[in-house]
């Protein structure tokens, strides 16, 4: 598609006048401008104002002496105050913005001078220059075949302390030299027969040998033995001792409490994703430790690794406790319904929704519902029916009466609770009007900054405050997580929106690239989601970002993040612009740019709502 760049780093699309044309007539038509007025064309922002202080160069990103990961290439953003300056770092010229701002994509330093030469330069002449230290990561030394001890010391693993099955396999491995062998000894201990051999293998072309063995045959210890070439003595290197992970105790996943806003995370390898939250004060049955993860037991068929300080070990001979479902009941109340389920002991759980459907799935638990008690008539839950899957997983599917909008998991008295939340009524005709919307402008703490300066706390929190007041001309009642400079903890702004009943999450950010990739590519406008029902949100609100700012369509993602987990409510966290980029964080400073951002945030939520409204209930 052809486009037509702008002064300001924006673009025109074809077409553009036509249907802006088109729109004005539509609006004149009306008394009351709608809010969805269409926005054809990408809009101009005002120009970059100009800079011409007095020379001086300030790099924003990375700071001095900043450990820099990259590969080949990394990026330098900062000003040199002038924008009439030329710029060069490490040689390769750079483009400065009129404001005197600069994002710089160089080649990484050699080796042996690991630094940023930056030299600014005035049309009369006038020169400054700076020089940026940076730390490289440590080099990879190659390994000297030519005298012991043959191997790269440091790459030898396991290293941390570990505990698994007899079954289980552990990998270990090394780099060698070339020419050299390594073999793994493992001393005589019970159940072990005499002492074990075994060689590691090298792939054709690889320094690294390894091989997979039974975490028995390192119950005991191990030692890993280095043979170079001709008649050298050997290298040893003791392997750790690998405990009996069948032999270990029960644990208490956190600590029992009343805040049914605390969980425990839960992943499936160690230092992975989330993607199981425990109840605290859960006993679960502990069966490996690798590091500072621990591997825990859901049920039979799932295991999961949680962090070592989220555990309490229990006295050996605990037994793990039988959870059985017995007769459940669902109780209406005014916003919500809550399927009760009575058994003697909290369960590991795990709660998936997909259209009109909920399906818990209790780990460690056995079914034996015979009667579901719907203590009143409320056509909010259609129907509930359980199987168990296995002997100790059972699963409770309810059927409501309109697609899934928020639920709850919580622990009481001798019941877990699953509450599922009904949808709001809206009114069609002004579909924000009552509505409870949690506005979270994002950090501090940390967050990104822009190469003139601009932090992007302060930007998001203008932005927020505009989004307050385009909600409260609306009708909505717009709940600020914060409206200050003073940071709020991540983990807090979603138990602020719940704890206020909100109906919808939005957090405003600006976005930034890691060490190492281009920020000339792929920078625009995203918004993020994690749980089903925020899908339609995300992608509403991402349909009018793209009008709204004129930036490109960086789309609707799925993402594990931390403020749109909470199921309670539909919730996003939008990406309007990247802040390091110069044309954008200039944008940002101006009003103009900070409303289109509100708006956008706004008329996704009425696109949405309004949606909602015209969804029929299922028969």
């Amino acid at each position: 598609m052809l486009r037509t760049p702008l002064r300001s780093g924006f673009v025109l699309r074809p077409a553009g006048a036509l249907l802006m044309l088109l729109s004005l007539l539509a609006c004149a038509a009306r008394t009351a401008p709608s809010p969805l007025a269409a926005v054809a064309a990408a809009p101009v922002w005002p120009a970059i104002p100009r800079a011409d202080g007095p020379m001086a160069i300030r790099v924003q990103y990375p700071s001095s002496n900043a450990l820099i990961s990259a590969r080949d290439s990394t990026f330098l953003l900062g000003t040199v105050s002038h924008g009439a300056a030329t710029l060069t770092i490490n040689g390769a010229s750079t483009a400065v913005r009129p404001n005197g701002a600069f994002l710089a994509w160089v080649a990484m330093p050699p080796r042996g001078r690991a630094q940023f030469d930056l030299v600014a330069t005035l049309p009369n002449g006038d020169m400054q220059r700076l020089t940026l230290p940076i730390r490289l990561p440590a080099e990879r030394l190659a390994v000297d075949g030519s005298r012991p001890p043959y191997f790269d010391t440091v790459s030898v693993s396991p290293r941390a302390p570990l505990a698994l099955r007899d079954d289980e396999l552990v990998r270990v491995s090394v780099r060698l030299a070339a020419g050299a062998r390594a073999v793994i000894s493992a001393i005589f201990c019970p159940g072990v027969p005499g002492t074990y051999i075994v060689p590691l293998l090298a792939s054709e072309g690889s320094e690294t040998a390894s091989r997979d063995i039974p975490a028995r045959l390192l119950r005991c210890g191990g030692t890993l033995a280095v043979f170079g070439r001709g008649d050298s003595t050997p290298a040893f290197r003791s392997l750790p001792d690998v405990i009996d992970g069948d032999s270990l105790p029960l644990v208490r996943v956190g600590v029992a409490g009343s805040d049914t806003d605390a969980v425990v995370i839960a992943r499936p390898v160690p230092g992975g994703t989330y993607k199981w939250f425990i109840i605290p004060g859960t006993i679960l049955r502990q069966t490996g430790r690798q590091g500072d993860a621990v591997r825990v037991q859901l049920d039979r068929g799932l295991e999961v690794w949680v962090d070592v300080s989220d555990v309490s070990p229990l006295a050996f001979g605990t037994a793990v406790p039988r959870r059985v479902v017995s007769n459940a009941r669902l109780v209406p109340a005014d916003g919500w319904v809550d399927l009760v389920l009575p058994m003697n002991a909290r369960p590991a759980y795990r709660v998936d929704g997909l259209g009109n459907t909920l399906r818990l799935t209790l780990h460690g638990v056995t079914g034996n519902t015979d009667i579901v008690w719907f203590q009143r008539a409320d056509p909010f839950v259609r129907d509930v029916q359980w199987t168990n899957e296995a002997t100790d997983r059972a699963v409770y599917t309810v059927q409501l009466q309109s697609d899934v909008y928020g639920w709850l998991v919580f622990w009481r008295g001798d019941a877990l609770v699953l509450r599922m939340r009904r949808a709001p009524v809206i009114d069609a005709a002004s579909p924000l009007r009552g509505l409870r919307i949690a506005v979270d402008p994002g950090h501090p703490p940390i967050g990104s900054t822009g190469p003139t300066g601009l932090y992007e706390a302060v930007a998001t929190l203008a932005v927020g405050e505009r989004v307050q007041r385009l909600l409260t001309q609306r009708g909505a009642v717009p709940i600020m997580t914060r409206t200050t400079a003073a940071p709020v903890p991540l983990g807090d702004r979603p138990i602020l929106a719940r704890q206020a009943d909100a109906q919808a999450f939005v957090s405003i950010h600006l976005n930034a690239k890691p060490d190492g990739a281009n920020p000339y590519l792929n920078n625009g406008s995203g918004t993020y989601y994690f749980q089903p029902q925020s899908a339609g949100l995300a992608r509403a609100i991402q349909s009018r970002l793209i009008p709204r700012l004129g930036l490109s369509d960086e789309g609707a993602w799925f993402d594990n993040l931390a403020v749109v987990r909470a199921p309670w409510m539909p919730s996003v966290l939008v990406e309007g612009a990247y802040i390091i980029v110069p044309e954008q964080e200039a944008a940002l400073r101006t009003p103009e740019f900070q409303e289109a951002y509100a708006l956008a945030i706004i008329e996704g939520l009425e696109i949405w709502f309004r949606n909602l409204a015209a969804v029929p209930a299922r028969p």
